[in-house]
């Protein structure tokens, strides 16, 4: 209950700030927050070398956890599930996304994955955006969902920051 109701306040807060972006819709207010989350993830996934994705940290409690490649592929795949509901078609099998082991091949997918949920946040208009479309992880409108799924994204995007720093590489964020 406490996350649904984190969500909807974050909704809310999402809507009531879409005035400051020029009075766009709340599609384009959730979407252009979705392609500056995209470019931070992106280029995170970019940066750590291929031959590391296979990496996990070993120093503290971090067994049962994903590798630096299934991060990503977990993230592209959530991507798929969260928006599903939105009414916008998947271009590829989203099951088929946890199988890939190549970096060019994640980092690809996770591209698509952003531009699906991109073209979902397109369809949340003021007058939808709290309509029920189905149940995602304890939420239930367009406005939690897309608020789910940024939150979700910004977790993973944090556990990816701290393998590219394990491995010695600054995050493309961190280099402005």
């Amino acid at each position: 209950m406490k996350l649904k109701s984190c969500l909807t306040a974050v909704a809310v807060t999402t809507l009531l700030i879409a005035p400051a972006f020029a009075a766009e819709s709340p599609g384009e207010v959730y979407g252009k927050l979705f392609s500056s989350q995209a470019e931070e993830v992106v280029a995170a996934a970019e940066a750590m070398p291929a031959d590391k994705y296979d990496f996990v940290p070993t120093s503290g409690e971090f067994k049962g956890v994903r590798t630096f490649g299934q991060q990503i592929t977990h993230i592209a795949e959530a991507q798929y599930f969260f928006f599903k509901g939105f009414g916008v078609k998947p271009t590829i099998d989203p099951e088929a996304i946890t199988k890939l082991t190549n970096k060019d091949d994640i980092v690809k997918a996770l591209k698509d994955s952003y531009a699906f949920a991109e073209q979902a946040m397109k369809t949340i208009t003021s007058q939808n955006a709290f309509e029920k479309i189905g149940s995602v992880d304890g939420t239930d409108t367009r406005a939690s969902i897309a608020a789910f799924g940024l939150s979700h994204t910004n977790d993973h995007y944090g556990q990816m920051v701290v393998y590219l720093r394990l491995n010695g590489i600054i995050p493309p964020a961190s280099r402005k």
